[in-house]
């Protein structure tokens, strides 16, 4: 695929992010993201609801920061900016590679966070087991409620039906 950056410049901070000029303020995201299915040992999953969009549940999601960073690396960061849960204090097998991708393409309404052109979007699957007991921090910008379901229960109430596939996923694997 060609993507043209004629409306874009390079941030010399970060080299692999992208300054839209026509709002001269917009870093504009890069179409490689992660999915992070944050469950407990009972089978019941955190749904985040988006600040953006009402009725909006899905798991942790999010863009690379840039072209070199670790898939891992960024699914540790989402969870950390969207929910508060820190991966460092968890065991360290806690956070596994589901090692799934899949390609989407990206909703019209979101498309002006990315280059001109882009309308497409890999996303990579973890999966992250937290204790019974986990406190759940939103960031309020991107989320504004939560809540832990079973497994089916949440699979069926995610607007992405990759996300309900990558929740019973995981879970048919167990």
């Amino acid at each position: 695929m060609s993507v043209s950056y004629k409306n874009c410049i390079f941030v010399c901070a970060t080299p692999h992010l992208l300054l839209n000029q026509e709002s001269n303020s917009s870093i504009l995201k890069i179409p490689i993201s992660v999915l992070v299915v944050i469950y407990k040992s009972n089978g019941e999953v955190l749904l985040i609801e988006r600040a953006d969009k009402a009725n909006f549940w899905q798991s942790v999601t999010g863009s690379v920061d840039s072209l070199d960073e670790d898939l891992r690396i960024a699914a540790a960061r989402e969870v950390l900016e969207e929910t508060g849960i820190d991966i460092q204090s968890l065991p360290a097998n806690s956070l596994r590679d589901m090692h799934h991708q899949i390609e989407y393409e990206i909703y019209p309404q979101w498309r002006h966070r990315y280059a001109p052109g882009v309308t497409r979007n890999t996303e990579y699957w973890f999966s992250l087991l937290v204790p019974d007991a986990t406190q759940v921090q939103l960031a309020p910008r991107e989320h504004v409620a939560y809540q832990w379901l079973p497994f089916a229960e949440a699979a069926a109430k995610c607007f992405s039906p990759s996300n309900g596939e990558a929740i019973l996923q995981l879970f048919s694997a167990s």
